[in-house]
């Protein structure tokens, strides 16, 4: 039976050595057809089809009850996968430098540009989808997704476009130690609305102007106040390792996978599930595998799981992804830049950060926090973490 100091463990083994530190980034393309309604599954032009499309660069298969639905490099250590709506995500190889990660997000740019003349697609990599609605939206056939879309629907307002009609890049970097890692996310969590409205490219929804300067931040707003958005207890001088799995204990669960089939767990206990007593799994205790697909099911604006994710920013170009990337990495693995950046918002609250992330989707980086609005804060940032 799992402790709760066995939890705590997975995140204190995760520590790593500064030599070790690794760089990883996640980043998702919206699939268009022709007449820029959104890929379907299967069919010709298919996402199906994409997938087959990338074997040929030593991908192999990833399969769910016998369908493909995903990619992985044993060579590159690099996986492909699909979200809900057909957003097509390349996860990123553990890589030492900003110049590795380039040359890795260029190559896979260069792949999608192969794939869009072959399978007579198009790629759009955006914060939000800028032209089809919730309704028109093709659901990928992956266990999960069937769970968590019911779910969502009784829990906020937007749950539906998150899955299918946003996408994101997502920066994973590694700690060293407890403290290490404390440090970080509150920085992190701090600075992820600064983050998400300077980097913000979603203002188009179903062919309009949305009126807002980051409508993919207010979709994750009024997704799930359960386990999306700003963590207030991140901001407290106690926090470490074992409050942010007293956070997880508390997130509702989506789901138990077993022989390769998710059963529909929503809104149930996990600590239920570690001692044996969740409903219909009597007997049946939770395994550190559970408690990884627990890790993945809760989306903070910053999540630890074996590395800390920035997850904030919205989708992009190249050079798009590079500019997140480095402001991150920049930070995070400078400690003198790190250590700066917390004397910068050691006294901002949660409540600061929570009152800037509530005004960011209408406001973008006109947003004010402690007196100053976002704009001028990133350009001091800017500076600690690439100091001239």
């Amino acid at each position: 039976m799992l402790k709760k100091a066995d939890l705590v463990a997975v995140f204190q083994n995760a520590c790593k050595s500064r030599k070790r530190f690794a760089i990883g980034i996640e980043h998702e393309q919206f699939v268009f057809q022709p007449n820029m309604t959104r890929a379907a599954y299967a069919g010709k032009s298919g996402i199906k089809e994409l997938l087959v499309f990338f074997k040929q660069f030593g991908y192999k298969d990833v399969r769910e009850r016998g369908k493909l639905i995903g990619l992985f490099n044993p060579n590159t250590r690099q996986s492909i996968s699909l979200e809900p709506g057909g957003q097509f995500e390349l996860a990123g190889a553990p890589l030492k430098t900003i110049e590795e990660v380039r040359l890795e997000i260029t190559q896979h740019f260069e792949r999608l540009d192969m794939a869009s003349k072959e399978l007579n697609i198009s790629f759009l990599a955006a914060g939000f989808d800028p032209y089809n609605t919730r309704e028109s939206m093709h659901w990928m056939p992956k266990g999960r997704y069937a769970i968590m879309s019911r779910y969502m629907e009784t829990v906020g307002s937007m749950g539906l476009d998150m899955m299918t009609r946003t996408c994101t890049v997502q920066v994973n970097l590694d700690y060293s130690s407890e403290a290490d890692m404390a440090r970080k996310m509150r920085v992190g969590m701090a600075l992820q609305p600064l983050v998400a409205a300077y980097f913000a490219k979603s203002t188009m929804v179903e062919g309009k102007d949305s009126g807002y300067k980051q409508y993919r931040t207010l979709v994750w707003q009024n997704t799930d106040p359960a386990r999306s958005g700003i963590l207030p207890f991140v901001f407290d001088d106690d926090f470490g390792f074992e409050r942010y799995v007293d956070y997880l204990l508390e997130v509702p669960m989506y789901f138990v996978k077993r022989d390769g089939q998710y059963y529909d767990m929503a809104g149930h206990s996990f600590y239920d599930f570690m001692n044996g007593i969740l409903p219909g799994f009597e007997g049946d205790f939770a395994t550190l595998s559970d408690f990884d697909d627990h890790i993945s099911v809760a989306f903070p604006e910053v999540r630890l799981k074996r590395f800390i994710e920035l997850r904030g920013a919205d989708s992009g170009d190249v050079d798009h992804i590079m500019a997140v990337t480095s402001f991150w990495v920049n930070l995070f693995y400078n400690k003198a830049a790190l250590d700066a950046a917390f004397e910068l918002i050691k006294n901002w609250t949660y409540e600061d950060v929570l009152d800037v992330y509530i005004h960011v989707p209408k406001e973008g980086t006109e947003a004010i926090i402690c007196g100053k609005p976002i704009k001028d804060w990133m350009q001091i940032l800017l500076e600690i973490a690439v100091p001239v």
